[in-house]
C-alpha cells in the first residue's frame, strides 16, 4: 500500500524503499514535508533534517500534531497517513488538470452520438401555439383553461389520468361517484370574509382540502394494510425446535 502511494507521489526508486528501516522511514518523511506537503514550521522541518539525532522523534510528534495526525500504532502506519494527506492535496491541488485530462479521454473515446427523438424534447411550452392546443384540449374535457397553460396541462393530465384509462372506460362506474351532491355552497364557513364570491372560493378550498386528507388517509390505510399482510402472519418451523440441552 505504502509503495503504492509513494509512486504515485512521484517517489524515487518507491518499488526498493523499505519503509521498515527507520533511515529510510525518516528520509520519506522528510521529502514529503520538502516536495509535498510543506507544512511544517522552519524549526520542526529543520529538525526532521537531522535524520541521526536522538531528538528526531520529538519533531516527528510535533509534525504529526500540526497537520492532525492521529496517534497510531507504530510510525510506518503514521507514515501511511501522511502519504494519504499528500496524495490529498496532490489532488485538490491538481484537479483542474486531473479534470481536463479525463475530459479530454472522453473526448477521445468511441463513444456513439446518441440523438434524441423525443418530440416532447423539442416543445416551447410557453409558445403561443402551445397554449392553444392545450386550451383546445381542456375545453374538450370540459376543463376551465387557466392562464398558465402548465397549470392547464396538469388539470388535463389528472383528468385523462383518472377518468380515461382503460379500466375507467371500461367501467366508468369506478370512478364516477353516485349519490347526492353535497350542499357545499350552504354549509357554514365558520367566518365571514364580507364577499360572497370568496366565501364562496373558502368553501371550495375547504372541501378540496378535505378531500385530498381523505385521500392521503385512505392510502395510508392502505399501506397499514399492506404491512401486515407481510408481518402479522408469521409461519414456525416447528423442526427447528429443541426441548431441553
Amino acid at each position: 500500500m505504502s509503495k503504492r502511494l509513494l509512486t504515485a507521489l512521484e517517489y524515487p526508486n518507491a518499488d526498493s524503499t523499505d519503509l521498515n528501516e527507520e533511515k529510510t522511514l525518516r528520509e520519506v518523511v522528510l521529502w514529503l514535508e520538502t516536495n509535498k506537503l510543506k507544512s511544517g514550521s522552519q524549526q520542526v522541518t529543520n529538525g526532521l533534517k537531522n535524520s541521526s539525532s536522538n531528538d528526531w522523534n520529538n519533531y516527528f510528534d510535533q509534525y504529526k500534531d500540526s497537520l492532525g495526525c492521529p496517534m497510531l500504532g507504530s510510525q510506518v502506519e503514521e507514515l501511511q497517513w501522511l502519504l494519504g494527506k499528500a496524495i490529498q492535496m496532490e489532488t485538490t491541488k491538481n484537479k483542474c488538470a486531473y479534470l481536463k485530462h479525463a475530459v479530454e479521454n472522453i473526448k477521445t473515446a468511441n463513444i456513439p452520438s446518441v440523438v434524441a427523438e423525443n418530440p416532447l424534447d423539442k416543445l416551447d411550452f410557453r409558445s403561443t401555439e402551445f397554449t392553444e392546443r392545450i386550451n383546445q384540449l381542456a375545453k374538450t374535457l370540459k376543463i376551465s383553461p387557466y392562464p398558465d397553460p402548465l397549470v392547464t396541462l396538469r388539470a388535463v393530465r389528472k383528468v385523462i389520468c383518472t377518468r380515461l384509462t382503460a379500466e375507467c372506460v371500461e367501467d366508468p362506474s369506478k370512478v364516477i361517484l353516485e349519490g347526492i351532491p353535497f350542499p357545499f355552497q350552504d354549509v357554514d364557513l365558520g367566518f365571514n370574509l364580507n364577499d360572497p364570491v370568496l366565501n364562496q372560493a373558502a368553501k371550495v378550498l375547504r372541501m378540496l382540502y378535505i378531500h385530498n386528507l381523505r385521500d392521503l388517509q385512505t392510502k395510508a390505510n392502505e399501506l397499514i394494510v399492506g404491512v401486515q399482510n407481510v408481518t402479522a402472519n408469521p409461519k414456525t418451523d416447528t423442526k427447528l425446535g429443541q426441548v431441553g440441552r
